[in-house]
């Protein structure tokens, strides 16, 4: 008798006695209803521009809240100074901090020199070094690689921060590396 015992197995034996040709019949009548009430609720809070009835837009995945990236730069530096403008106008949430050892800094958090460019920064666990577009930041904190971070060498005319009117802007690739010292282009530009 396992199965009927208690408040389920009571539960169990009412619905079995029940007929099935009475609940069967109801059975379409509401969940049309449930889809009409669902439909009223959505199309009550839907607003043209994509906003609720509170004005608040819904969130898409390019704008999600990004982590905090802390900028490590030279005081006297001001291309890295536009860099950090770049990203804060793109949305995201940038501190920085000054040092006049900015060597240190790179050995510390293992960028090879040969990817060295004039800022250093660390954003969701990745390295991001030098002049890196702003989605090439996003692809990576979505896409979440296996590697250290993302670097673009030297300081490539046209490369955000770097921009210089008149002058016609490189062609520049980032480049993803690992611990490994091995790296692969992640987008050209």
């Amino acid at each position: 008798m396992s199965g009927t015992h208690g408040p389920v197995g009571h539960f169990q034996n009412t619905i079995s006695s029940t007929s099935n040709c009475n609940l069967m019949r109801y059975a379409p009548i509401a969940a049309r209803f449930a889809a009409v009430v669902v439909f009223v609720l959505v199309a009550a809070g839907c607003r043209s521009d994509g906003a609720d009835s509170s004005g608040i837009k819904p969130i898409s995945v390019a704008e999600e809240v990004l982590p905090t990236m802390m900028v490590y730069k030279s005081p006297t530096c001001g291309c890295c100074s536009k860099w950090v403008d770049h990203l804060r106008a793109a949305g995201m949430d940038v501190k920085t901090t000054d040092s006049d050892d900015m060597g240190s800094i790179k050995e510390r958090f293992g960028v090879p020199g040969k990817l060295s460019s004039c800022h250093t920064a660390v954003v969701g666990g990745y390295i991001v070094e030098g002049h890196v577009p702003f989605e090439d930041i996003q692809r990576l904190l979505t896409e979440r690689p296996d590697a250290v971070g993302l670097a673009v060498p030297a300081m490539p005319v046209g490369s955000p921060g770097m921009e210089v009117e008149g002058r016609p802007a490189d062609k520049y690739n980032v480049l993803l590396f690992d611990a490994n010292g091995n790296q692969r282009v992640y987008a050209s530009h």
